[in-house]
């Protein structure tokens, strides 16, 4: 999406966009293809205008137009932009829906939504009937989406006979979801042809030039090539490798500013704690420059940003105000951000990788692809002339492979192999993917939700149990759906609840460097002896008793955006146990607490042996991370279990918690009599009620 100045005459905006010179071609592609492709370069159009060509043509009189995209921000924001060029209140006739917030209505004909969310949607009716035309936006996207839900909703809420065309947006991006929505349109379109249903369309649009692996799979699908604009970017190689990456950003945004021509800076980054980090050193750095330099005005961007601070990149500078902007890649192709001139890229990306041997999802820090470096090189060359700074050398970069590996092939399945069964896919293995996964990956995946007690095999063939059924309506991780389905027997649905709500958003705490002695000291009087979730519970407990008030969560460090936004999460859950029967009920034994969150984490356990950690599952040496409140115990606990694992320079267990052995075998004991460790002779702790 390319935002711009309101005062502009919207009508004169679109003509402007390169895409518009092709309209005509377009509007004759589609009333004669049912599958289409079209590859375009980010910012050319065809994001907010296909979806508005189909509606001007009658493709959403009677059912709608849906378009997916990788990320929340993206679905926001293009949503926004395209309620105002219809001159609709957002909602109406444009609407968008992703995790927990559905901003649409019954009039609503456009409709933008996370592939997470279309995922889900099809576990009410798989033949996609609600839409007319499918687009699938960004389909060589990497990032991993959880199943998300609308506010308010289940997914017999939607009804995909509702729609006539599915627009899958940004189809480059080949994230988890995208190819699996790819088999599922493909199939839904096929079975209403065969049962002479309203036709479904199918389009597919992608920033990159790999269409015709993608139009192999759709039939041989005509592929359209859209064209941008036509200007120069420059690209300057780092003449060494540069360590300290963050550091050299610092610096080549500062040489930019001090020794170059006006224009904007945009910095590809790895995450949000890296951001905010640069953003406050870059904001400090400027006020110690000499007189004679222009202001700045530094901002960041990532998905967990709140949309008024996303919007904020594309508003204009003030005169003389030079923009800089952090991002995550999201800047890639999601959004096209208005003025850059000037792109500094670290040549990294931070993303889950699944190993099926040890049956972890492990986020570390990794190389782009040639790809998505080319990509990030023409954020710089939309509307001028620009140049890129690549942090890292030509020798580097000859290295880096080709394409990015899709997001399918490197991932945790449990979740997507839970859904297909939902929608009645019951053989994955046979399941038409563009690029299939590979067995080992399945397998894992499968028995993961085997030890979840979510499915059962029957004939060869995989079938939800009591248990599952309940779980895949939750827009969560499997493991934390379990913990939901489970807390009625330990009687603390209130307290897993709130856990996994907070667990869901970003840290609830905030900090800078130069403050964290001080952070220290006052996240004290939360902390908890059992750990980091007990810790949550005393977070939220504490926000909700002052009511959130922004002076107490400045003296306490506290992200109040970040606890709201799980506060309606929390909301949003309970409901859904609402219509599941799951009553609400509240326990304070820390205890039955634990108990409940091993039903789901049993896997992420790991053992004290001598003065290291080793997970139960593969006896790999594991780390507490700095920011867990266990981290600088003096008696470490001799058993924890944990959210998840980060590689640094080691892996780091985070969001930690002692749990007692007997506990653990007492409740998952099949699981442990496998493992090679203590834990497999040890006599379980009696179940014994607290109430």
């Amino acid at each position: 999406m390319r935002a711009i100045p309101m005062e502009e005459d919207i009508e004169m905006v679109r003509e402007k966009l390169p895409i518009f010179s092709a309209k005509q071609e377009i509007l004759n592609a589609f009333s004669k293809h049912k599958t289409l492709i079209f590859v375009g370069e980010t910012g050319c159009g065809k994001t907010t205008q296909i979806p508005q060509y189909l509606l001007e043509a009658g493709y959403a009189k009677h059912k709608s137009i849906g378009i997916t995209q990788p990320r929340r921000v993206a679905a926001t924001t293009i949503a926004k932009r395209v309620a105002q060029e219809v001159k609709t209140e957002l909602g109406s006739k444009v609407g968008y829906s992703i995790r927990f917030e559905n901003v649409t209505s019954p009039a609503t004909k456009i409709k933008f939504l996370t592939d997470g969310m279309l995922v889900r949607e099809a576990t009410g009716d798989k033949l996609l009937l609600e839409y007319s035309v499918v687009i699938l936006d960004e389909a060589q996207s990497l990032n991993c989406n959880a199943g998300v839900f609308p506010t308010g909703g289940t997914q017999e809420n939607f009804r995909w006979y509702e729609y006539s065309v599915v627009i899958l947006d940004e189809a480059h991006e080949r994230t988890l979801y995208n190819d699996v929505l790819f088999g599922v349109a493909k199939n839904a379109q096929r079975v209403r042809r065969e049962r002479n249903l309203m036709p479904l369309m199918i389009i597919v649009m992608s920033a990159t030039l790999e269409a015709q692996h993608i139009a192999s799979y759709f039939d041989n699908a005509p592929a359209y090539s859209i064209s941008g604009r036509d200007y120069s970017i420059s690209i300057l190689n780092a003449s060494k490798p540069q360590p300290n990456y963050v550091r050299s950003a610092l610096v080549t945004v500062f040489q930019i500013h001090q020794n170059e021509e006006e224009g904007d800076i945009l910095v590809f980054c790895t995450g949000q704690e890296e951001i905010d980090s640069l953003v406050s050193e870059t904001k400090d750095t400027a006020k110690c420059l000499p007189a004679g330099y222009g202001q700045v005005h530094v901002c960041g961007l990532y998905s967990a940003l709140p949309f008024e601070q996303q919007t904020d990149v594309f508003n204009p500078a003030p005169v003389g105000t030079r923009k800089i902007i952090f991002a995550t890649n999201i800047a890639e192709t999601s959004i096209t951000i208005p003025n850059i001139k000037y792109v500094v890229d670290t040549g990294l990306v931070k993303a889950k990788t699944f190993d099926a041997k040890s049956g972890f999802d492990i986020l570390r820090s990794r190389k782009v692809s040639k790809a998505q470096a080319e990509q990030r090189a023409g954020r710089a060359g939309r509307e001028f002339d620009g140049f890129c700074y690549r942090l890292y050398t030509k020798e580097e970069y000859n290295n880096f492979k080709e394409q990015t590996e899709p997001e399918i092939l490197r991932s945790n399945l449990s979740n997507v192999v839970l859904q297909m069964v939902a929608l009645g896919f019951n053989s994955i293995k046979d399941f038409d993917f563009i690029d299939k996964p590979s067995v080992e990956n399945i397998v894992a995946a499968e028995e993961t939700l085997k030890a979840l007690e979510a499915v059962v095999e029957v004939k060869g063939n995989l079938e939800l149990t009591p248990c599952g059924k309940q779980m895949k309506t939750f827009p969560l991780d499997p493991k934390f759906s379990k913990m939901i389905c489970t807390s009625i027997k330990y009687k603390c649905t209130d307290e897993i609840l709130t856990i996994i709500s907070l667990l869901s958003v970003d840290s609830v705490f905030y900090t800078k460097l130069s403050d964290k002695e001080n952070f220290d000291l006052v996240r004290k009087k939360f902390e908890a002896p059992e750990g980091d979730h007990i810790m949550l519970l005393n977070v939220y407990k504490q926000f909700r008793k002052f009511k959130g008030h922004p002076e107490w969560c400045k003296e306490n460090y506290i992200n109040s955006r970040n606890v709201r936004k799980a506060i309606k999460i929390r909301k949003q859950l309970s409901l859904l146990c609402e219509k599941l029967d799951i009553s609400p009920c509240s326990s304070s034994c820390t205890l039955q607490i634990r108990r409940c969150l091993t039903t789901g984490l049993f896997r992420n356990t790991a053992l004290l042996q001598g003065k290291v950690y080793k997970l139960v599952e593969n006896n790999q040496v594991v780390k507490i991370h700095p920011s867990s409140s266990l981290f600088k115990s003096k008696n470490l606990p001799s058993c924890v279990m944990f959210t998840e694992l980060v590689q640094t320079t080691e892996v780091y267990m985070r969001n930690v918690t002692y749990v007692p052995e007997e506990l653990l075998v007492g409740v998952c004991s099949s699981y442990f009599k496998t493992k090679s460790c203590r834990l497999s002779t040890m006599k379980p702790l009696a179940f014994v009620s607290a109430f």
